[in-house]
């Protein structure tokens, strides 16, 4: 298995880049999330990789950085969710809000990805629920339990606030947090300049 390419940015062509190695050029899929931080066509890149080898190809796909080469990982092991959907997600959402939407169990972030609908987001929160925090151990969504934090966020929301303020607000809490703690210590924290 290649499991990391460095070598010089050859060429840039969403969501596919080429990778010089020593001669030999990859051409590399990666989310947009990895493509945005690449550097100039010239420059020297490494990608964290996966190849996937099926009867008809060989497709190797890139990552910038490990969790989202461990998040993609978890994500094809999911039945009816292939390479193509697993970057569309990548693409969409960072490894921290993907982790965040299965700890809060949030359908409508995943949904708002093309390709995703309704039942593929339920299905993908039931099953990485408590797997994807695990293959990320720097990346863990919300850092209080994931029941507290889904009341937190909803009165929140229910006060008001928009859904990126409450999710920042309830980022830096405590685990284990009571509810009624846990909101006034959000609220504590939106109130601040």
């Amino acid at each position: 298995m290649i499991g990391r390419l460095s070598g010089r940015l050859a060429a840039k062509h969403p969501p596919q880049v080429l990778v010089d190695v020593g001669g030999v050029a990859y051409e590399v899929d990666v989310p947009m999330s990895t493509f945005y931080s690449l550097p100039a066509t010239g420059e020297a890149v490494t990608l964290h990789t996966h190849l996937v080898v099926r009867e008809d190809a060989h497709t190797l796909y890139g990552f910038a950085t490990p969790e989202e080469r461990a998040a993609f990982r978890q994500l094809i092991r999911i039945s009816g969710i292939g390479a193509r959907t697993a970057l569309a997600l990548l693409s969409g959402l960072s490894v921290a809000d993907l982790a965040q939407a299965v700890a809060l169990q949030e359908a409508g972030r995943l949904t708002k990805i093309p390709g995703i609908g309704k039942k593929t987001a339920e299905r993908l929160l039931l099953e990485l629920k408590g797997k994807l925090a695990e293959a990320l151990p720097g990346a863990a969504g919300a850092p209080v339990a994931g029941g507290a934090a889904a009341d937190i966020l909803h009165a929140l929301v229910a006060l008001g606030y928009s859904e990126k303020e409450a999710l920042a607000a309830i980022k830096g809490l405590t685990p284990g947090v009571a509810v009624a703690d846990g909101i006034r210590a959000a609220l504590k924290a939106l109130a601040k300049p």
